[in-house]
């Protein structure tokens, strides 16, 4: 275990980062008073909404500040400004657009481990997993910076000399909505193409975790961006209604449930807006017999215990081949017992808490109908009470292992969203091909196997829109994201992305004279 004492370099950079948090030690004394919107290239309270929403620190069960949600006067005014922005900044050639996104990157790289503190303490993740979202991050900002400069049209030959060209632009005010599992990277996800393509956002994360996107938004006037480019509006629904619906919002891209999802999908409708929508999963990862058994077993828990379970793409229904079900079911079961469950400012940490009381009962509710329906647990899915009194209030449960599963259970038709995995056995490729893709959601799936014919015959086969071979949750930003079916449509990261953030201009050119008809 890594003694307290280490964690305290840690605070005169934090309040480097946010002049206006009260810490006396990492966990279980953060307050922070400063605003939490951020329009124009400062921090300031909202125009107009007035409804006041606590924000929880997950590991404790503390308030650690209070967020005014945005009436329809901040939103307005936030999209005003991305707007007066947009006109310089689409302006700007794709290599200056380049260096910009690049200094935001080094920004974001030497500030790592106190930007990843601060997710952690809102968010309720492992300092380790929140490290590794924050490279991820500025990793997604230098690939879409290095695309800035590269972005063009094609010219098109047509006869007697004439021809025809394309030009890529850029859509205007972006509208971003963010989930609560990975408020910084998905940030990040959003903003990097969108702003690479020229283009300006405003920006409204969950109210659960509001704090690090506006970190984000100081970093990109920092590395020079037109103040107002990137703008942070805080609230819940009626503030995403507001941004949704406001005439000079171009295109929305959401990050959440499917009935959220679905309701985005009418408020863009009414006004022909394109949307991006990566939604909720329940992805199936198939264990076939002839797999290296330790690799399927951490990929097991990789595709399970990520971020106490709240990751969309989560492979929870495991299918295990007969054959090695209760070797594999074994293993699962005792590496899972040994996840280190507590604070998670600790290094030695695996699983820190959910990210509040009532999702925390909704996870264990689901537990309770497992078990109402014939499930077994095989382990965890019990409350975690850690040793430290400061940790008593906090959201914590053990990872849950539920053997004796079958594809009817609720438990294995409906996203929980928590640290629960599902293990059912199969017996033939073409059986489980079939249950995998029974169902509703066509986010991820996974495959272990040695068979390399076998693994890509499956994929192939899978209604899911990214797929793993022999490993699970690994998500580069080389790599399109995003689902099948119910799981969403568009694409975060990789080059798919440009063709949501960027329209394109025909342009046609007679050499000759026109021919008339008439």
């Amino acid at each position: 275990m890594v003694p307290r004492p280490l964690l305290q370099p840690l605070v005169p950079r934090l309040r480097r980062l946010l002049p206006g948090l009260a810490m006396s030690s990492a966990t279980g004394s953060f307050s922070l008073q400063q605003p939490l919107n951020y329009r124009g290239g400062a921090r300031l309270q909202p125009a107009d909404g007035g409804q006041v929403e606590e924000v929880y620190e997950p590991a404790t069960g503390r308030v650690i500040a209070k967020l005014l949600c945005s009436g329809e006067k901040e939103v307005d005014l936030a999209v005003q400004s991305a707007k007066a922005a947009f006109k310089v900044w689409s302006q700007m050639s794709g290599m200056e657009r380049c260096r910009v996104l690049l200094e935001a990157a080094r920004i974001i790289r030497e500030q790592r481990d106190e930007i990843a503190t601060l997710e952690t303490i809102n968010n309720g993740k492992s300092i380790f997993e929140a490290r590794a979202d924050i490279d991820v991050s500025w990793q997604c900002l230098e690939y879409y910076a290095g695309l800035a400069g590269s972005l063009a049209g094609e010219h098109i030959q047509l006869p007697g000399g004439s021809f025809g060209y394309t030009r890529r632009e850029p859509l205007g005010v972006c509208a971003g909505i963010g989930a609560w599992n990975y408020p910084f990277q998905i940030a990040c996800w959003k903003a990097a193409p969108a702003l690479a393509c020229g283009n300006a956002m405003v920006f409204k994360p969950s109210p659960f975790t509001p704090i690090s996107v506006v970190r984000l938004a100081e970093i990109f006037t920092q590395a020079g961006m037109p103040k107002g480019l990137f703008n942070v509006v805080q609230g819940g629904v009626a503030t995403g209604q507001f941004l949704c619906h406001h005439p000079d919002v171009a295109k929305i891209s959401f990050t959440g449930s499917v009935p959220t999802g679905v309701k985005i999908m009418e408020m863009a409708a009414k006004g022909i807006k394109p949307v991006t929508l990566e939604l909720g999963g329940k992805s199936p990862l198939i264990i076939f017999s002839d797999c290296a058994l330790e690799n399927a077993v951490n990929g097991a828990l990789m595709a399970n215990f990520l971020t106490q379970g709240e990751v969309c793409c989560n492979g929870t229904r495991v299918f295990v081949e007969r054959k090695i079900l209760d070797t594999f079911t074994k293993e699962v079961v005792k590496r899972t017992q040994k996840i280190k469950v507590g604070d998670p400012l600790l290094e030695d940490t695996r699983m820190g808490a959910l990210i509040n009381r009532p999702h925390l009962d909704r996870v264990q509710n689901f537990i309770k109908q497992a078990k109402e329906q014939g499930a077994q647990v095989l382990c965890g899915g019990d409350l975690y009470a850690p040793d430290d009194p400061k940790l008593k209030n906090g959201f914590y449960m053990r990872p849950c292992v539920l053997g004796n599963c079958t594809d009817d259970m609720t438990c294995v038709k409906e996203e929980i969203f928590g640290p629960v995995m599902s293990i059912l056995p199969f017996d033939t490729e073409e059986e489980v091909v079939e249950r995998a893709n029974n169902t509703k959601f066509g986010l991820a799936g996974g495959v272990f196997t040695r068979d390399i014919q076998k693994a890509h015959r499956v994929v192939a086969a899978l209604n899911a829109g990214m797929c793993f071979i022999n490993n699970y949750n690994v998500s580069p930003v080389e790599l399109p994201f995003g689902g099948y079916k119910a799981s969403g449509f568009g694409r975060e990261n990789g080059r798919a992305a440009i063709e949501y953030y960027s329209q394109l201009k025909t342009v046609c050119v007679e050499m000759g004279d026109v021919e008339s008809v008439f």
